[in-house]
């Protein structure tokens, strides 16, 4: 069989599922992201709010920092509990995946991850202290991150048994789940409804759709085109070919010479060879340091920094509640997803070439974030936070 033969992919089914499935890798996260506002809303000290400015020994009047500690804590812990979980299970997923069946690692994944979005959901409507909340919220983000580490290794896996370019959709679907959690969270602000309302109609949103991500990974093995991709990739032998490997393993064990190697021993040498992840990693280590430091740059101002920069220009005013969900989240997550669009249709020069300069591109964005003297554009780090996700996604894509 070769896929000149195969049988057309009907109404692009596979290929829908396939973004759905994208969309549901970093939906999760994406979504506890973005509503931080309902999270440290509910870290605040029950006390009455300080006065936020305070007289210097000089007379001047300084804005003060008035949140609890909880809240002022909250992004990094977040980040923190987040990527470190990524990175740990990423890496035990390429040692599990031959050990623990396909279908179970991402339907597992799937339904995990649904079950702390409902969890999250009825927690809207129950009264906590912050520090219980504050820890049940971190274990939350811990859960999600480390199964969808698992579901992003599958799901990439699954894609390989069909044409390269079954891979977009998934791509694709990573890059709008940041946009749809954006747009959710802004739809859900713009109803007029009390943060518990909007917090709790935004997570039963994400219920939905990973519910509808699951549906869709439980109709993708109906499909006829991929059941051709998924028997071409995973032959099995007919019961001549058994009854003749069992005649060659039988006379090999007769007929075995000293010193030499049967066929039966070849034969069994060339069915267990397995490949090395270390050897796999000597190849692509140039491009795997170069997306980790990327990554580490972006990662690293977004969203612990980002989510702490505020507008003189509508502070105060009816828009000052929407600024941090547009142009920290909505932005940003349109950069991203323009990213990777842009590598998709369009390629040059070297690749080794191209990842250096994306690399030193997002590096001498990044450094701007360290430098103490004020910039003159009141929103210029959003700004700058956008090209250096656009480099991240042009390199990583």
């Amino acid at each position: 069989m070769t896929a000149i033969n195969s049988p057309p992919d009907k109404y692009n089914a596979v290929w829908i599922i396939f973004f759905i499935l994208g969309l549901g890798t970093l939906l999760p996260w994406n979504f506890f992201m973005t509503a931080t506002m309902y999270f440290t809303s509910r870290l605040r000290d029950p006390a009455p709010d300080a006065d936020p400015l305070n007289n210097t020994h000089n007379g001047t009047w300084i804005e003060v920092d008035t949140r609890s500690v909880l809240e002022s804590k909250f992004n990094n812990m977040m980040t923190l509990c987040a990527m470190v979980p990524l990175l740990l299970f990423t890496c035990i997923n390429s040692f599990i995946h031959q050990r623990i069946p396909q279908k179970l690692r991402i339907s597992g994944s799937l339904s995990v991850i649904l079950v702390v979005f409902l969890i999250t959901a009825m927690l809207v409507k129950v009264d906590m202290a912050p520090v219980p909340f504050f820890t049940v919220t971190m274990i939350k983000i811990v859960c999600i991150n480390s199964f969808g580490a698992i579901l992003q290794g599958s799901l990439f896996g699954l894609a390989g048994l069909l044409p390269a370019s079954y891979t977009t959709p998934i791509m694709s679907g990573q890059g709008f789940a940041g946009s749809f959690a954006a747009t959710s969270m802004i739809c859900a602000i713009a109803s007029g409804s009390s943060l518990k309302d909007s917090a709790f109609g935004y997570f039963i949103t994400a219920c939905v759709v990973i519910l509808l991500a699951i549906t869709s990974y439980v109709a993708l093995p109906k499909m006829e085109f991929f059941k051709y991709y998924a028997d071409t990739s995973s032959p099995k032998p007919s019961s001549d070919e058994e009854n003749t490997m069992d005649l060659l393993n039988k006379d090999a064990a007769v007929t075995e010479i000293p010193g030499e190697k049967t066929v039966g021993s070849l034969t069994e040498e060339e069915t267990t060879h397995t490949v090395s992840v270390f050897a796999i990693f000597k190849k692509i280590w140039v491009m795997a340091l170069s997306v980790c430091f990327v990554f580490t740059i972006t990662i690293g101002i977004f969203p612990a920094v980002t989510v702490e920069v505020r507008s003189s220009a509508t502070k105060g005013g009816a828009w000052e509640k929407y600024f941090i969900p547009v142009f920290c989240f909505l932005l940003f997550n349109l950069m991203d997803w323009a990213g990777r669009s842009l590598t998709a249709k369009c390629t040059w020069g070297n690749p080794i070439l191209h990842t250096k300069q994306c690399h030193v591109s997002a590096s001498r964005l990044g450094g701007g974030w360290t430098t103490r003297a004020p910039m003159p554009g009141k929103e210029q780090p959003l700004w700058i936070v956008c090209l250096v996700k656009t480099a991240n996604c042009c390199l990583c894509w």
